[in-house]
């Protein structure tokens, strides 16, 4: 296989064009800020795009579209628990882990016991989240611990400390996904759910396993991302639940699964601001952003049909 043929290389040749046009207006020096604020921004959507990626490739029909309210929910919880106070970091982290487990044994259950699809079973739960947080935290903004947002947003040079956490997690989870036995049966599920049965692989806690991963990455993108922006807004899962679609996609995962690609990841979340941030160096209005989004993800997925 040439280069060429490599799923993730038209992401990383889309990044790096983009930030050749935004330098070229810029300068240089811009153009380097804002590939530093690419890596911090687009380090949340890697964050929720390895879960939604490892949802994908279990095949068709399966997505987590309760990945926003999910962040807003752990994320509300950890900053109302900690207060502010360093000391409760740990229990705030553990908080946002248990919540994870939760919401993804609580979307698995909805699945395979009342046999609702994965999308409906979701963005059906996700009102439920959503709900609960607005209940628990009343509107209320509490600022995160001092450490926290110190972690969030700081950086070694001009590369985010968060960045580097997440690139290390990227790592890992591509072994967890052709080195061990969990990514292996996930690659099987989506190639073929019936045959994988039949090869004694166990279907259905393979599905919930990767549902529950996914809930927990969504709540810990949450609880950092709450640190980042200076305290959790009921508001702040939104964008990603399209962003953790499409990174995934954009990234070279088959959306008919068993397929999946980690390092196209990080070259669509970079992509993807960089390319919001052209269209603003250029004055183009949201609007424009959205339907290049979604003229792009149409693509792409109609690219990836064709060769498969």
């Amino acid at each position: 296989m040439n280069l060429t043929e490599k799923p993730w290389i038209w992401a990383w040749l889309g990044t790096v064009s983009i930030w050749l046009v935004i330098a070229s207006i810029s300068g240089l020096s811009a153009g380097t800020e804002v590939l530093t604020a690419a890596a911090s921004f687009g380090t949340f959507f890697v964050l929720v795009a390895i879960g939604q990626m490892f949802v994908v490739t279990l095949g068709p029909g399966n997505v987590d579209l309760s990945i926003p309210a999910c962040m807003t929910l752990a994320s509300t919880v950890a900053m109302k628990v900690m207060n502010g106070s360093e000391a409760m970091l740990i229990p705030g982290f553990l908080i946002v882990i248990a919540i994870g487990l939760t919401i993804g044994a609580f979307n698995f259950a909805l699945i395979i016991l009342l046999r609702i699809p994965p999308i409906i079973a979701t963005l059906s739960s996700s009102f439920l989240y959503l709900s609960t947080a607005i209940w628990y935290n009343r509107g209320l903004r509490v600022k995160p611990p001092e450490a926290l947002a110190e972690f969030a947003t700081g950086k070694i040079g001009v590369v985010p400390m968060l960045a580097i956490a997440v690139l290390v997690l990227t790592v890992f989870m591509h072994f967890v996904l052709h080195r061990t036995y969990f990514g292996r049966s996930i690659l099987a599920v989506g190639q073929n759910s019936k045959a994988a049965h039949l090869a004694g692989i166990p279907v259905e806690r393979t599905r919930f396993m990767t549902y529950v991963m996914c809930a927990v990455l969504a709540a810990i993108c949450g609880y950092f991302l709450a640190g980042f922006s200076g305290g959790a807004a009921l508001n702040m899962g939104e964008e990603y639940l399209l962003m953790s679609i499409a990174v995934v996609v954009i990234g070279g995962t088959s959306v008919a699964g068993g397929f999946a690609n980690l390092p196209g990841l990080w070259g669509a979340a970079l992509f993807m601001f960089l390319l919001v941030t052209m269209l603003n160096t250029l004055g183009l209005s949201a609007g424009y952003r959205l339907i290049l989004t979604g003229t792009i993800i149409v693509a792409v997925i109609a690219i990836s049909g064709k060769k498969r």
